[in-house]
């Protein structure tokens, strides 16, 4: 039997059938952000946008969301995503994977960024500026005066972003560049980490943390490389040119080596074809540079026999230190280690990279 049809009319939202079980304050301050109020359960929503429920249900989970079942949850801007996202698909601008994979990058990146601007606030959120006030009372003016100004700015960096991933995009020589790539890949990791985490307290450990990655991420950017991600003791990042990541790698150590309160570092570079997906990157030459920076001694950096290559070939270093009469034009300097094996990867034989003079 047909279900009977249903008013256009918007259904009350989740608080009001669940009586005292959802936090007034907390749902105020969520219809402020999304800028609607609940009053689809994903069936519904999936009907409005005109998707196929399973596949809502796919770009929902891509998203990172939680199944709600046949909660009263969703609003008017989810209808709308929906929507916009099948009909890209329908259009044929994009596939079905490709959109999922859409959804799910977006959903990664953008929530890793909703955590650290919430920790960020968090002091703002949960310290009243006045005595007697609730925390409700402080979030909602804060989220109010935050959330445009966040949002343009979201917006212009993520335009920036694209504009720079496209340009290299179309610089690119062939379509296979575009995706399995030749470049410089490095890995700088702090020494001793896990024993720190024993030593430090969580508050310390934290701002070491982040004044790491904030340190690296800075070099990495200043002096033209891209940070691919910072996983606490470690950070990945990749440069089109070799000299620009013998650079990068030298600046952490020197950066950081002038630091007091910062472990010792080692770095490990590697050149080659790598594959991209979802803003990370793959491959045997992702692997070799996280080997080398396994075995690299206390704030060193070593790289592979093609990253020494292309230096040369650039004419950042020299073939030979030996019988080079004049060495002062040269970059870098490079000193051969004992070959050795490395583990899934065959024997390799590490260069020492320093800053010549």
């Amino acid at each position: 039997m047909d279900e009977p049809e249903r008013s256009a009319r918007p259904e009350p939202p989740a608080s009001a059938e669940r009586g005292s079980e959802e936090d007034p304050s907390a749902l105020r301050i969520e219809e402020l952000i999304l800028g609607a109020s609940r009053q689809y359960t994903p069936f519904q929503a999936a009907r409005a946008a005109g998707v196929p429920m399973e596949l809502a249900s796919r770009f929902w989970r891509a998203m990172g969301f939680a199944d709600v079942g046949q909660a009263r949850a969703l609003t008017e801007a989810d209808v709308l995503a929906l929507r916009r996202l099948a009909g890209l698909v329908e259009a044929g601008l994009l596939s079905e994977p490709m959109a999922i994979q859409v959804a799910r990058s977006t959903g990664q990146t953008t929530a890793r960024l909703a955590d650290w601007q919430i920790d960020s606030f968090l002091e703002g959120l949960t310290d009243p500026p006045e005595p007697g006030m609730s925390r409700n009372e402080v979030t909602y003016p804060l989220v109010q005066l935050l959330l445009p100004e966040l949002e343009e700015f979201l917006v212009y960096v993520w335009r920036r972003q694209l504009a720079a991933a496209t340009g290299r995009v179309v610089q690119g020589q062939d379509d296979d560049e575009t995706v399995d790539r030749r470049q410089a890949i490095g890995f700088a990791d702090l020494v001793g980490f896990t024993r720190l985490t024993r030593r430090l307290e969580d508050e310390e450990l934290g701002e070491l943390v982040e004044a790491f990655e904030t340190t690296a991420a800075d070099l990495v950017a200043a002096h033209g490389g891209r940070l691919i991600k910072a996983l606490g003791d470690e950070v990945l990042y990749v440069a089109d040119e070799a000299g620009t990541a013998a650079e990068i790698g030298l600046r952490l150590i020197e950066t950081l080596g002038n630091d007091a309160t910062m472990p010792e570092l080692r770095v490990g570079i590697a050149f080659g074809t790598m594959t991209t997906r979802m803003g990370d990157v793959f491959g045997n030459t992702v692997n070799l540079a996280s080997r080398l920076t396994s075995i690299a001694p206390k704030d060193t950096v070593l790289v592979d026999g093609a990253l020494r290559a292309e230096l040369v070939e650039s004419g950042d270093a020299p073939e030979a230190e030996k019988g080079t009469e004049d060495l002062s034009g040269f970059r870098f300097a490079l000193q051969p280690l004992y070959q050795r094996p490395v583990r899934g990867l065959g024997v390799v034989e590490p260069w020492l990279l320093s800053r010549r003079g």
